[in-house]
């Protein structure tokens, strides 16, 4: 591979990116496999994902929030511009624990909105700016690379890609923290035996990883960023 000009045949730092999409595809095909596995069990008290959303809303006194099914598999979320609660296809229906965990993990994050948890008020604060960091980061590089090197466009446009990096960064504190909010409701209301709590847990810590796996590749990424174009500076 030419490389852009960096390498004559090979640019060693793309092996960065093909780490990043191994541990980002490990991470997924792991949190699949495990909500597959305990998708077979089915909980003892018969609750669907969706009824034991609402349950944990009720319980929780929050009355703003909607619940609703939509297409998908594993891709529900909460929205707290519209407090709604999306719930896929594979965990509305669902009386499986892992789809009451996942359930329980996105009332989590209605949680964290009803009572201002500070992380999650600072992520939704930089989405836009991470947006659009990631939009014109590429171009500005490319736009950087064929003005002679213009190592002004080239920097901001390593430091908009890194805004990606920061957001995911803030993301990992969110998600776990509704992972447990989620694990201490199920636990605390009783909607989960011993066993089935620990099965949750698993599929809660399997999803987890992904945030965290996706962070690591966004870095990696980053990296060779800044390698490539350190290097080349230090060239000419």
């Amino acid at each position: 591979m030419y490389g852009l000009g960096y390498y004559n045949f090979f640019d060693p730092t793309f092996l960065l990116v093909i780490l990043g999409l191994v541990i980002s595809g490990a991470a997924s095909a792991y949190v699949n496999s495990t909500f597959r596995k305990y998708d077979e069990m089915r909980s003892r008290n018969g609750l669907t994902g969706t009824r034991a959303a609402q349950y944990i809303l009720q319980s929780q006194g929050i009355n703003d929030v909607g619940v609703q099914q939509i297409a998908g598999n594993l891709t529900d979320n909460y929205n707290s511009g519209n407090k709604m609660l999306s719930l896929s296809e594979a965990t509305a229906q669902s009386t499986s624990v892992a789809a009451i965990g996942v359930a329980a993990h996105e009332v989590g994050h209605a949680v964290q909105d009803a009572k201002g948890y500070l992380p999650l008020r600072i992520r939704h604060a930089i989405v836009p700016v991470a947006n659009f960091g990631s939009t014109i980061a590429f171009p500005l590089i490319l736009i950087g690379v064929f003005m002679s090197w213009n190592t002004t466009l080239i920097n901001i446009g390593i430091a908009a890609f890194s805004l990606a990096l920061v957001f995911q960064l803030v993301t990992l504190p969110v998600e776990f923290d509704a992972s447990r909010r989620a694990l201490a409701i199920l636990r605390d209301g009783n909607m989960l035996e011993t066993d089935e709590l620990q099965a949750a847990r698993k599929v809660l810590t399997a999803a987890a990883l992904t945030y965290v796996a996706a962070a690591l590749a966004t870095f990696l990424q980053l990296l060779r960023l800044i390698m490539i174009f350190g290097g080349n500076r230090n060239r000419n």
